[in-house]
């Protein structure tokens, strides 16, 4: 059964609920006004059979600096819930995109000052990185200046309008 883009063994209970709502309180170390269950990380929450939990997280790009970190606090978290044995692991299986982030994940990239990525359906083009809307003033009339940013997945532009610098988080598909 697959609810919230969350993945569930058959034994729905109360505690995957409280497994997500502890997820949802992790932040992103490198963006910390979104969660990592926003930003699409989380891929498969699974309680077992022996009550030991395991959980999936997929990375936004493979040489992520911040996965160790993430794992590290994914396991903290969890365990205060009382669980015993928490399996995180990180996963290349599945590729994350930026489709992935929820609207209210996309909301948190605005108030961190960073333009989020528009739906792409797994076609991204380059004008998806000319054609952004200001995270200041939304307004769109606005200038790609680089699409190399101080990280890969960022790209730098300019506000005609508010005279602003931005970042665009880059839709990845």
């Amino acid at each position: 059964m697959v609810i919230n883009d969350f993945k569930y063994n058959i034994r729905e209970s109360i505690k995957h609920r409280d497994i997500i709502n502890a997820l949802s309180e992790i932040m992103d170390p490198e963006i910390p006004t979104i969660s990592i269950v926003d930003l699409g990380v989380v891929n498969n929450v699974i309680i077992n059979d022996d009550y030991s939990v395991d959980i999936n997280l997929i990375p936004t790009f493979a040489g992520c600096p911040a996965l160790k970190c993430i794992e590290e606090l994914v396991h903290e978290k969890v365990g205060m819930l009382g669980i015993r044995t928490v399996n995180v692991k990180t996963t290349f299986e599945v590729q994350w995109n930026t489709d992935m982030i929820t609207e209210k994940g996309r909301e948190a990239l605005k108030k961190h000052g960073l333009a989020p990525p528009e739906k792409h359906n797994g076609f991204v083009q380059i004008e998806v990185l000319s054609k952004v809307k200001c995270p200041h003033c939304g307004s769109s009339n606005t200038t790609l200046k680089t699409p190399f940013g101080p990280t890969l997945c960022r790209s730098i532009h300019y506000c005609n309008d508010c005279l602003n610098a931005f970042e665009q988080f880059k839709p990845v598909s």
